[in-house]
């Protein structure tokens, strides 16, 4: 079952000469529906403007239409605060260039609300004095924020708008939505002078037809006295999906068989097979321009898993939409395939576990560069609010030229994809559990610190072989475990390094997200330049800094001391 809304929608200058309001509802493709949902808006210009009009139309038509151009990985909040922001930008430069770089109230200004709905969601983005209203037996419940200002007791006037001002500050709401809900969109010219009475009464007397509707309430509210444009929008929920579709569409693609060497498959020869599990088989294979791939096949055993071939589906799909030299890259989608499999380039070079194994006392340079790398692997990611999930040594790869390179995206979490049935936060223990940070532990989820602990993690075991808390990690299970953990000093196993390094560590590594650095570009920066909270004198007890040593100052202490006494004993004094 797939997204479906009736809309009714009309829009009438009344007594004015010219209409500034303007409104729309997109018209998305079925890709579009599933990745993006279903969007509709409408704009009030002001009137005191001579040009309002134009900002009210270039506000819906350029929601409607760039909302769809955003990336599929994005969330609806993201995407829509993009696009609004490129919009209100343009409409400030216009009025800058205009008259309404003296008097705001004649430049390219408008209010403006939209709802968006995806999966099982409907989000609310406004600003201004339109309205959005749900709308109930006996009220309507005004969903959205009215932003206006009294100035001393007189009249109000818009404090925020598109094209008001050089920044934009739009509120966003979003809630799970039902079957048979109804949303009244609306300017001012219609909401003050319409209640749920007469609203209800024009919905019962015209049934489905809302365009009907949506009609008779812009002429009642213009009966009632209504000076200004009058807009309504009408939105009724007719059906849900069920589900997220996956990225891809797996229906008609099959499984594959397992390959062996010189087999052709989907225009590809395999070289050699490179891993083979009870879940996948991966192997070399070339293209007929001669190109190198790793191509990863689902076996047998995952027929009736959806959600591990929705994995496979995902994998590729991710990789193909970052743009990152230290990200794997997707093979280029030049026919349509018949089989579900997943083709990326294929790197010579070695895993981040066998180079540890191949430095077992690396230079701080060393591990530096390569933090730097992984770190920029990320960011990559997360600038299209994706986490990868499954950061741990046997997932990065250094080619022969030195460059890091983040493989294996299964595991990676798309708040965009993930967005519609509630919650798009990365809650799933999705990787290996003694690089995962804390927080997945406690039922907080993911976000881009959680992989600043993983990357932490890492830097660590590079430098000494060992993690940080041991195994304690994977035992959290509540907050309070927290507590429990106990990080094992970094100078206790290379005292060599510096302690400002131990202290960057520590703070990366904290349990409590919220003490750790919070972007991994701060993260490099202190391995490279340590601020003075790094540099100033450690003033932790010792037995937290480095317990190994205490107890052994103390047991040797507590020896030297016995036998003191033992002497003086002795001597009978």
């Amino acid at each position: 079952m797939t997204l479906r809304l009736a809309v009714g929608q009309h829009s009438d200058a009344g007594r004015k000469p010219l209409n500034q309001d303007f409104h729309g509802v997109a018209q998305p493709t079925d890709a579009q529906r599933r990745a993006r949902g279903i969007a509709l808006a409408v704009a009030d210009g002001i009137s005191s403007s001579p040009v309002s009009q134009v900002a009210s139309a270039a506000a819906v038509r350029g929601f409607l239409e760039d909302y769809y151009g955003t990336s599929e990985a994005w969330t609806v909040r993201r995407a829509a605060h993009g696009v609004l922001s490129a919009t209100n930008a343009w409409l400030h430069a216009e009025s800058q260039r205009g008259e309404g770089r003296f008097d705001k109230d004649r430049g390219h200004v408008c209010a403006f609300s939209a709802l968006v709905f995806k999966g099982r969601e409907v989000h609310l983005l406004h600003v201004g004095d339109t309205r959005v209203y749900r709308v109930h037996a006996t009220a309507l419940e005004q969903l959205s924020q009215d932003h206006r200002v009294r100035a001393y007791g007189g009249p109000t006037y818009l404090g925020r708008a598109l094209g008001l001002s050089a920044h934009l500050d739009i509120d966003h709401a979003s809630w799970p939505t039902e079957v048979g809900e109804t949303f009244l969109l609306a300017t001012d010219g219609a909401y003050d002078y319409l209640d749920a009475a007469l609203v209800n009464d024009a919905l019962a007397r015209h049934g489905p037809n809302l365009q009907a509707a949506a009609e008779s309430l812009v002429a009642e509210a213009l009966a009632r006295g209504s000076e200004d444009n009058a807009t309504l929008m009408l939105a009724r929920v007719d059906a849900l999906p069920r589900d997220i579709a996956p990225p891809v569409d797996r229906d008609g693609l099959r499984l594959p068989p397992r390959l062996s060497p010189r087999q052709a498959f989907e225009g590809y020869r395999v070289v050699r097979e490179l891993q083979h599990t009870a879940r996948s088989q991966v192997v070399l294979a070339v293209d007929d321009a001669g190109r190198e791939w790793a191509l990863k096949l689902p076996t047998a055993e995952l027929a009736g898993n959806a959600r591990e071939l929705d994995r496979f589906a995902r994998e590729e799909w991710v990789a193909r939409r970052i743009d990152s030299p230290h990200v794997v890259k997707a093979a280029p989608a030049e026919k349509k395939r018949e089989h579900l499999f997943t083709a990326v380039e294929f790197i010579h070079g070695q895993t981040l576990a066998q180079w540890m194994t191949d430095h077992p006392r690396p230079g701080l340079d060393e591990v530096r560069d390569i933090a730097g790398q992984v770190a920029r692997g990320l960011q990559a990611l997360h600038r299209k609010e994706m986490l990868h999930q499954d950061l741990r040594p046997e997932n990065l790869i250094i080619d022969r030229h030195g460059t890091v390179i983040l493989i294996d995206l299964a595991s990676a979490h798309v708040a965009g994809l993930s967005e519609g049935l509630g919650d798009a936060r990365a809650l799933e223990l999705a990787g290996t559990l003694q690089y995962t940070a804390p927080e997945y532990f406690t039922g907080d989820g993911g976000s881009p610190v959680a992989e600043l602990f993983s990357l932490a993690v890492l830097v660590y075991q590079m430098l000494t072989g060992a993690l940080p808390y041991g195994l304690q990690v994977p035992q959290v299970r509540g907050a309070r475990d927290l507590h429990k953990l106990h990080y094992v000093p970094l100078r206790t196993r290379r005292p060599d390094l510096p302690e400002w390094l131990d202290r960057v560590l520590r703070k990366a590594l904290q349990p409590q997200a919220a003490r750790r650095q919070q972007a991994l570009s701060e993260f490099v920066h202190d391995l490279h330049e340590p601020g003075p909270e790094f540099l100033a004198r450690d003033r932790t007890p010792l037995a937290q800094r480095h317990p190994l040593l205490f107890w052994r100052a103390a047991t040797v202490a507590l020896g030297l001391a016995t036998l003191v006494l033992l002497g003086l004993r002795a001597t009978g004094r």
